[in-house]
């Protein structure tokens, strides 16, 4: 837009911390302002003015002291900065007779002093600014219109100005100087304008950032607002979903220019409430990936500028448009009825249970946001507030044709597809298996054991499994896989929010399907199970099972009539089951062991008249049988085998130096502590 002024404001601030290039970047307040008028047509120039603002924490930097020569002394009496605005702005009125239609335009040395210092602070201090701080002349742009020649943008500041004027002739330049038009300012956008953004738009890579840390409630008027006095483009603010469709704290913001982009870049840790929030570069293909749609439904409801957007949650699959109508109304009325409303649906036309609405204005949506956890039907409602961005990524997710297509089963399963579930997972639709939630960290198998007590004995062997993240670590969850879905829910029952370690244990019973999505990496939480979203590093070996080939059909069961022309007798026909990338599990299986009493001992023991037992244990071994592992649990759980039927032969094979006690009947003064003493005085 071309304008014509009467009178430039030649503007400048200090804050209390950094100055320069890098002004405003360290959040810090305004404690000056300083301006003076300049009558265009007269070329003449008039006093220069000061304000001293009070800031809210009176603490001044040694380079503000420097530059400033203001002391903290002097900002104590002051006023805040929004009387201070109020002042300026009554005062300059008065200056250049605004009553008498006379026009100004703010001129700043750069961007930093309306852009980087003045908006961001009167936002997060709900100040609202005149006008005239919404359009303003960048000096050093307009240097560069007149003298393109005279080094890069970025290099330029009032020194450099002012010496490219000295070297030439003074009179002329002076000339030019005066007789510059300033015909087209910088504008700063008072709000945010919503909007879509197709998959098919060329987004420039040099105007996209991603903020990380905003809050989870956070909206695209939120971000618009931390970004306040940098101008982001019409929807150029994406709020980044989870799998799970619920915000994970980052967004995708599309600024109007590079320029911009780089002054959001010097926000890096600036802070939203008491968060600070982290900025990086990106891309405009990772832009396109959140906020970029194909759908015309979807760009149809959108059409509708300047709306609000609430999205509902939870919704009863028979939900209809009048009935969303009937729960707002009448504090709350959605926009054009029911053209306000999107329902989102699977690619087959089922509900998902989610749906977006229209709002005129702000207030009528905060009035609906009031409504969260309402009854519909039978079912409490969750309300959000959302954004155009995440409309789009909703629908994208729920309405895209899956990677792999789904075939219609077969009328005939001629060969038996293989399972490769756990043997002991065949069964899907019993609760035989029992998820632990909450354990500490440092949790082990014996600490499990313990806390399950009595129902211990009830495990399947190999049947804890704990959890672990993606870094390999113990997540918190365990499986326990029980002989009978009747003692899985005892367990539940009798062991549901008991402590391990001060901390409360959550206990459920769960079937073996929703146990291995789990150990694959998916996630059972109340909304259902969600298959594991990628191949996980490999921790453990899996186990497989096929079940056994079953007859093949003749072919005339298999093929029609028609085609058999020249039928002749089949070779005897095989199930095969091509090679299979391995599977990999997030968990790691141990094998709950035998106490010290159930342990067995061997036959030749008691026919050679000797008994033995390991050290620090206070039960013997008994019982019968042919072969014995001895653990010595005090040495890391290392294992010995005893084959033979001779005991001395047999112990001369242990390590020597190993803690076991060997006791003979017959030979009592033989016994010792060390096995290898007791060897070496038998032989």
């Amino acid at each position: 837009m071309t304008v014509n002024p009467d009178y430039l404001v030649l503007f400048f601030t200090t804050t209390s911390g950094a100055s320069g290039d890098q002004l405003g970047s360290d959040e810090k307040e305004i404690v000056q302002l300083v301006w003076q008028v300049v009558d265009l047509a007269t070329k003449k120039a008039g006093q220069v003015n000061e304000l001293l603002v009070k800031p809210d924490h009176i603490e001044l930097s040694e380079e503000c002291q420097e530059v400033s020569e203001l002391t903290e002394e002097a900002l104590t009496e002051v006023e805040p900065l929004e009387e201070a605005i109020e002042q300026l702005n009554q005062r300059l009125c008065a200056e250049v007779d605004a009553g008498a239609g006379n026009t100004f335009y703010l001129c700043t040395d750069g961007q930093l002093h309306i852009r980087q210092v003045l908006h961001p602070e009167a936002s997060s201090k709900n100040i609202l600014l005149p006008e005239c701080f919404f359009s303003f002349f960048d000096l050093r742009k307009e240097f560069k219109k007149k003298f393109p020649s005279e080094g890069e943008l970025k290099d330029l500041n009032l020194q450099v100005m002012a010496d490219c004027i000295l070297k030439r002739h003074v009179e002329y330049y002076l000339l030019c100087i005066f007789c510059h038009q300033f015909s087209f300012p910088e504008k700063v956008n008072d709000k945010f304008e919503t909007g879509t953004c197709s998959k098919m738009e060329r987004v420039d890579d040099n105007t996209v950032i991603r903020a990380r840390g905003l809050p989870w409630q956070s909206s695209d008027q939120d971000i618009a607002r931390f970004f306040r006095g940098l101008n982001i483009a019409k929807g150029g603010a994406a709020l980044c979903l989870n799998a799970q469709g619920r915000r994970n704290g980052e967004a995708l913001v599309r600024f109007e220019s590079e320029e911009h982009r780089d002054l959001a870049m010097q926000r890096h840790k600036h802070h939203m409430g008491t968060r600070y929030i982290e900025v990086y570069k990106a891309t405009g293909e990772d832009f396109l990936k959140i906020a970029g749609g194909t759908s015309n439904e979807v760009a149809k409801f959108l059409s509708r500028e300047n709306q609000v957007i609430v999205r509902m949650r939870g919704l009863p699959f028979t939900a209809t448009a009048e009935q969303v109508l009937q729960f707002f109304s009448p504090a709350c009325p959605v926009t054009d009825d029911s053209e306000g409303i999107l329902f989102v649906r699977f690619p087959d036309g089922r509900p998902t249970g989610d749906a977006f609405v229209l709002f005129s204005c702000e207030e009528h949506a905060q009035n609906a946001l009031k409504k969260h956890k309402d009854i519909l039907g039978k079912r409490y409602i969750e309300l959000f507030k959302s954004t155009a961005a995440e409309v789009q990524q909703v629908l994208n997710r729920y309405s895209s044709a899956p990677l792999i297509p789904v075939a219609p089963s077969p009328i005939l399963s001629v060969v038996p597809p293989p399972t490769f579930m756990p043997p002991t997972a065949a069964v899907t639709g019993v609760r035989d298996c029992v998820r632990l939630r909450g354990l500490p960290y440092d949790a082990t198998i014996q600490d499990i054991l313990v806390f399950l007590g009595e129902y211990t004995a009830d495990i399947k062997p190999h049947g804890v499994h704990m959890v672990l993240n993606l870094q390999g670590r113990p997540s918190g969850d365990a499986f326990i896989q029980m002989r009978s879905a009747d003692r899985a829910f005892l367990a539940a029952q009798h062991c549901h929010k008991h402590s391990m370690k001060e901390r409360y244990v959550e206990v459920f019973a769960c079937s073996a399907q929703e146990m291995n999505i789990v150990l694959m990496g998916g996630t059972l939480n109340r909304s259902g199970l969600s298959p594991p979203p990628c191949k996980l590093r490999r921790l453990s070996p899996p186990s497989y099972t096929f079940p056994h080939g079953t007859a093949v059909l003749p072919s005339a069961a298999i093929y029609p009539s028609q085609f058999l022309l020249s039928p002749r007798p089949l070779a005897p026909t095989t199930a095969f089951y091509p090679a299979s990338n391995p599977l990999y599990m997030n968990y790691t299986t141990y094998y709950p062991r035998p106490s010290l009493d159930q342990a067995v001992a061997p036959n030749w023991m008691k026919e050679s008249g000797g008994n033995w037992r390991i050290t620090n244990s206070p039960q013997m071994w008994a019982g019968t049988g042919a072969l014995v592992r001895i653990e010595e649990e005090k040495w890391m759980g290392q294992n010995y085998q005893i084959l033979e039927e001779n005991l001395l032969a047999s112990a001369r094979k242990l390590s020597m130096g190993r803690r076991f006690t060997f006791q003979h009947d017959n030979d009592p003064k033989h016994t010792a502590k060390l096995s290898a003493q007791w060897l070496k005085e038998k032989s």
